[in-house]
């Protein structure tokens, strides 16, 4: 195997914010508030990155990830992400918490590649998706009353992506987020993940997984409600609909075989509904 030994640049995917599912720092949020969320996407995604190479051995990953954390936490400068995140913070006063708790989870990633039960995955998601939510909060200004909402649209966001991403990641990185323990009910194999089309043991963990995934939707449904800022609300109406589509997709669509992302088209069609609908509420 080859050794990296640069820094977190070295194992960049070459991913932007403009791929992923669901929309990051989008027009509908205020100009000023925009460079703060995209400096902490910029740090997320390169922990990301690191976390998930396919080359790199744990213990390189795992360095790389302890100097974004002493960066961010102001003990080292070695992370370039960790050092604009951290002068974002300094600016507006805000905690370096949340980009802790994103490393721990991207921590995880390099030494864990199975979750037993749904508790463990939403253990998981805590640390890889709540903090997202809440520092775009902290960012706006917002009543912290609002986080258990917000908490749960991140977590649905999350696994989301995990079944959208299922195949891919068990193929690519032996990484799997489906509940082993719902695996096994089922009488499914992990191997199956590696399958050109889901057997129906499989598909019926991943329709019971999205269903679970409907039940968080349910709980963060008041979540824009509860935002004061306009403009953030509509972009989490937007973001909850798109959710509530895919989880919906999920439920009758096969993600080994089959497209379970938006067109741009129809995703546009989705957001624009669901803003309407958050301006005239």
């Amino acid at each position: 195997m080859t050794t990296i030994t640069a820094d977190a640049a070295t194992l960049a995917s070459g991913k932007g914010h403009r791929d992923e599912n669901f929309p990051v720092a989008s027009f509908l949020l205020k100009p000023a508030h925009r460079a703060p969320v995209m400096a902490f996407y910029h740090f997320a995604r390169a922990a990301d990155d690191v976390a998930d190479n396919a080359a790199a051995s744990a213990e390189e990953k795992l360095a790389l990830l302890g100097a974004m954390r002493a960066t961010l936490g102001g003990t080292g400068n070695a992370s370039p992400e960790a050092a604009a995140l951290r002068a974002v913070l300094d600016a507006h006063g805000l905690t370096p918490q949340h980009g802790l708790d994103l490393l721990t989870a991207f921590e995880r990633d390099c030494t864990i590649d199975r979750y037993a039960t749904w508790e463990d995955l939403m253990d998981y998601c805590r640390y890889s998706a709540a903090p997202v939510g809440r520092y775009v909060l902290d960012v706006h200004g917002e009543d912290r009353a609002t986080w258990p909402a917000s908490d749960a649209l991140c977590a649905a966001l999350q696994v989301i992506n995990h079944l959208q991403d299922c195949a891919k990641d068990y193929r690519a990185i032996d990484r799997v987020y489906i509940p082993t323990d719902m695996l096994a009910e089922a009488g499914a194999q992990v191997e199956e993940l590696g399958a050109a089309k889901a057997s129906p043991a499989l598909q019926s963990v991943i329709v019971a997984t999205a269903r679970k995934t409907q039940g968080l939707l349910a709980q963060s449904a008041v979540f824009s409600g509860m935002i004061r800022d306009k403009r953030l609300a509509v972009e989490v109406a937007v973001i909850q609909r798109l959710a509530e589509s895919l989880t919906r997709r999920l439920i009758t669509h096969d993600p080994l075989s089959e497209r379970v992302h938006h067109g741009k088209l129809e995703m546009a069609g989705l957001a624009a509904r669901a803003a309407i609908g958050r301006l005239v509420a």
